[in-house]
């Protein structure tokens, strides 16, 4: 497979966090110890009239009870930190380790985004819209063809084949998944 050339995202800004312009982060990378490290560089996505820097640089970096906490050399103080609230951090792929890229064992977002969804016939049920990132597991957001959005446990037992070549993933349903939100 091609390598992507989009960029990766590692993470999500979420609140701020003491007074020194630390932030919280949903990590969406399976190595944060490597990529949250001082110095590191990410490129920003941010609503726009923010403020918020193309670039930011960890200043530091740690967990706080399972929650990754970041400090950056362009965020001072508290009041900066509130504008990075839902501030996207990426990582250009060139940057990834060729080794990491060849894994077959992850996905990132990007690369889920837009696949077709599959039952086991082949029969299409809608497309991934994104994937939530959870403490336990991750859920594949998917939109059916009636348009209703639904989340899928994005675990082998449900998503039986995830095929980017082909663009689509392979979904098995347990009987009424797709019905929850009707109960």
């Amino acid at each position: 497979m091609a390598r992507s050339t989009d960029p990766l995202l590692i993470a999500r800004i979420g609140k701020p966090h003491g007074l020194r312009g630390e932030v919280t982060v949903q990590t969406h990378t399976d190595d944060p110890e490597t990529r949250y490290v001082p110095g590191a560089t990410f490129d920003t996505e941010a609503a726009p009239g923010t403020g918020v820097p193309r670039t930011l640089t960890v200043a530091t970096a740690r967990k706080h009870r399972e929650i990754w906490l970041l400090g950056f050399d362009e965020i001072p103080d508290r009041t900066g930190a509130e504008s990075l609230r839902g501030t996207q951090l990426f990582l250009d792929a060139d940057t990834v380790d060729e080794a990491e890229s060849d894994e077959d064992d992850g996905w990132y977002e990007h690369d889920l985004v837009g696949l077709a969804v599959h039952d086991p016939e082949g029969v299409v049920l809608g497309e991934v819209t994104g994937l939530v990132i959870g403490a336990v597991q991750d859920l594949l957001e998917v939109r059916l063809v009636d348009r209703r959005e639904v989340l899928v446990p994005f675990v082998e037992a449900i998503v039986t084949e995830v095929d980017t070549e082909a663009g689509h993933v392979v979904v098995d349903a347990p009987a009424g998944l797709f019905d929850l939100d009707e109960a």
